[in-house]
Order: structure tokens, then C-alpha cells, then sequence
């Protein structure tokens, strides 16, 4: 076992041996982002007005930020591949931030239906691309008075030739179990799918050409609704994920995916990439204890590598891919409706908090609801290797290297 102090040596010697390596490029000079949880970097936060607290954030940006993590979202490996800045939340009115290579509309617990009274997020897909056409004819309004807040704001250019990312649809399928059979949620994806389509169309109509739509992962391996649904070990699968939510996931992926074929045969003057994000996460569940950790430099130097060792060899595998890092109520699941990540309450007359683990890159799973920053940094690795979309684009990546040592 390589010990976990010997990464830098490591990334030393890597950067000395290997050849100069060019670093990713998109081409796109900004991002719009729409989605939930997954993709949200502050926005539900800013929207509520709440403060997400630690240990939220405490790896990477050592403090609380708005996201649902121990640090770094899928997003944030992904824009920084790219070689753009962290996208701000648009609702996020402290610090001055920057919109000029984009802006992030993404807001935990939203759905792609429209929200109800009882919803976590009154910002539904069909709002968050409201806001960004607000937002585009705000923008473009201020620049046509002057170029003061040019080095804020994004031209007209970078909103038609920037890349318009979609993860959202978890909620609509995991939220639905609380109410609904599986042969109702089924009877809804297209439903659900025509909500999409719709907001597809509007931001096509108002200029968007390249789109980058996320399906949703096996969110019946959840912490959450393992402890919900999972009781009963016959209601789970080989990998210890509830079947059902599963098997909802997949079908409305094969939709979702019947959805961008069609887009992409209508908008003949777009890009439409669809991205399975289902099976890399199965896959990063199913086989855990075989990869170690993924490491991403700064982009100065290189955009980004792998390091992926057998199982002998491993720097930092995962150990826990259903348990909670961040939980209460210790193994099996570390989980507990009552009290969420952080959170100090009184359960049965005695006062607990939801602590983070001593090691979250052990983890899987943050909260019970969302990725560590570990996991996120796997997720996205195999994202730009390009395999994983439709049209797949594995030619065009060189830059992702795979190590053994």
C-alpha cells in the first residue's frame, strides 16, 4: 500500500517524465449551467437566503460555498478542464462575482417539472432558463450603454458559441417514490421529457447551439433511499441499490437519450451531446475497491491526469460506496432523516451533531445525497475521456493519461 504522503512525490515524478502535454480545449468561451444538487454552486443557497454549513466545503475551498460537497462538483472539474473559471451562481449577489464565462443557474432540490408548494426548490428547470433569458437580454442591455461592465459580463458572442450543460432530472425520479408506484413515475418520464424538450427549445430559439445534457445516476444507491426503501434485502440489487429507483433511472435515461437523438436531427445547425452518466457512476460503485485516487493539477501545467493503480498498489481507494461520510447513526449507512450533514439537533434527549468522517476520500457518498469530491473527481475523469457520450469524442481528448506505476 503506497501511503497517502507520498502523492506529491508522486506528481513530481509524473510531471518530470512525462512529455509535454496540450492542455484541454473546448473552444467555448463561457458556460451556462442548468441543473440540481449535482451542479448547484451556491444558487439554492443565495435564492433561500440559508448558509450551508460545515463541513461543507472544508476540502477545497475550506469553508461552506453553497455546494451540497466535501469540495469540488462535477461542474467544477469539468469548466476547469476547459480552462474557465468556477462558475458563479446567479442568484449569488456577494463579492462582486463574474459572469463573463458564465453563469450557473443550477439550484439543489430542483425538478424539471414545475415546483409545487411542497417542493425543496422553487427553481424548476422551466424557471432556471426563465432567469437566463432574463439574464442574456440584462446583459446584453447593459452592454449595448457602455463597455464599464464588460469585464463582468459575457458579449453576445460568448452566449452563441457557449456551451449550454444540463444535470437535472434526479428529483423528479427520486422524489417521486415518496408518492407514487414505479408504474406511475414510469407513466410520467415522458411527461417529464416534454418539460424538458421545452426548455431545450427555448434556449435554441434564443441562440443556443451547444448543448451538454447529463442523464441521472443510479440514485437507488443513495444512502438516502437505501434507508428509506431498502429495508427489505429483496428490494435490492447485487450492488446493494434499491432496484426500483434503479430501474426508473434507466428508463428514463433511454428516453432522455431518444429525446437528444431527436434534437439533434432537428437542430441541424447544433451539438447535442449526451453524456451516461448512470453507468459511470454504476461503474464506480460496482467496482470501487480498483481505483484509486484521481488527481487533478492545476491547469497551468496540465489540465488533467489519472492515476489508476491495481488494487495492490492503490494511493487512496475508495472503501465506502453506499455508507455516509458526513451522517449520524455510524455503519451500516451513517444516515439519519432527522439530522443533516453538519447539523447539531437533540434526538431522544440528547444533543448529536452529523460529523464529517476522519477521511472522505475513503467515500463515495458525502452527504447520503451527494458525491464526495473524491467520487466527483472519478466521475469526471471518465466524462472526458469521451467514451461515455453520444456522439463520443475520445478522438478529440489526448490529454487524459492512465498511469500505472
Amino acid at each position: 500500500m503506497c501511503p497517502k504522503t507520498m502523492i506529491p512525490q508522486i506528481i513530481t515524478l509524473f510531471l518530470i517524465l512525462s512529455p509535454k502535454i496540450n492542455s484541454v480545449n473546448f473552444n467555448y468561451p463561457a458556460v451556462f449551467n442548468f441543473g440540481d444538487s449535482n451542479s448547484d454552486t451556491g444558487e439554492l443557497a443565495s435564492g433561500l437566503g440559508f448558509q450551508l454549513g460545515t463541513p461543507n466545503g472544508q476540502l477545497y475551498f475550506k469553508t461552506p460555498n453553497g455546494r451540497f460537497c466535501d469540495g469540488r462538483l462535477i461542474v467544477d472539474f469539468l469548466v476547469d478542464a476547459m480552462e474557465l473559471p468556477f462558475l458563479n451562481a446567479y442568484l449569488d449577489s456577494i463579492g462582486t462575482p463574474s459572469f463573463r464565462k458564465g453563469c450557473n443557474f443550477a439550484a439543489a432540490g430542483s425538478t424539471i417539472l414545475p415546483a409545487t408548494a411542497t417542493s425543496v426548490s422553487p427553481f424548476s428547470f422551466g424557471v432556471q432558463v426563465s432567469q437566463f433569458l432574463r439574464f442574456k437580454a440584462r446583459v446584453l442591455e447593459l452592454l449595448a450603454k457602455g463597455k464599464k461592465l464588460a469585464k463582468y459580463l459575457p458579449t453576445e458572442e460568448f452566449f452563441d458559441k457557449g456551451l449550454y450543460m444540463f444535470d437535472v432530472g434526479q428529483n423528479d425520479i427520486a422524489g417521486a417514490f415518496y408518492s407514487k408506484t414505479l408504474d406511475q413515475i414510469i407513466a410520467s418520464i415522458p411527461l417529464i421529457l416534454v418539460e424538458f424538450e421545452t426548455g431545450i427549445k427555448r434556449l435554441y430559439d434564443n441562440g443556443a447551439r451547444n448543448f451538454w445534457i447529463h442523464n441521472t445516476g443510479p440514485v437507488g444507491c443513495l444512502t438516502q433511499n437505501v434507508l428509506r426503501f431498502g429495508t427489505d434485502p429483496s428490494k435490492l440489487d447485487e450492488l446493494g441499490c434499491v432496484s426500483k429507483h434503479n430501474q426508473a433511472a434507466r428508463l428514463f435515461n433511454l428516453q432522455l437519450h431518444a429525446l437528444s437523438k431527436k434534437l439533434e436531427g432537428q437542430f441541424s445547425d447544433a451539438n447535442v451531446t449526451y453524456v451516461d452518466i448512470y453507468t459511470i457512476k454504476s461503474n464506480l460503485i460496482a467496482n470501487y475497491t480498483k481505483y484509486g485516487i484521481y488527481l487533478f493539477l492545476s491547469r497551468t501545467m496540465i489540465s488533467l491526469f489519472m492515476v489508476k493503480f491495481v488494487k495492490r498498489n492503490v494511493i487512496a481507494g475508495f472503501e465506502q460506496p453506499i455508507m455516509a461520510c458526513c451522517g449520524y447513526g455510524g455503519p451500516p449507512l451513517n444516515y439519519d432523516f432527522r439530522i443533516a450533514c453538519g447539523q447539531t439537533k437533540i434526538l431522544n434527549g440528547t444533543s448529536v451533531t452529523a460529523k464529517g468522517c476522519a477521511d472522505s476520500s475513503d467515500y463515495i457518498s458525502w452527504d447520503g445525497i451527494h458525491y464526495t469530491e473524491a467520487a466527483n473527481q472519478f466521475v469526471s475523469s471518465q466524462i472526458l475521456t469521451g467514451k461515455y457520450s453520444d456522439p463520443p469524442f475520445s478522438d478529440k481528448m489526448p490529454f487524459l493519461l492512465k498511469l500505472k506505476f
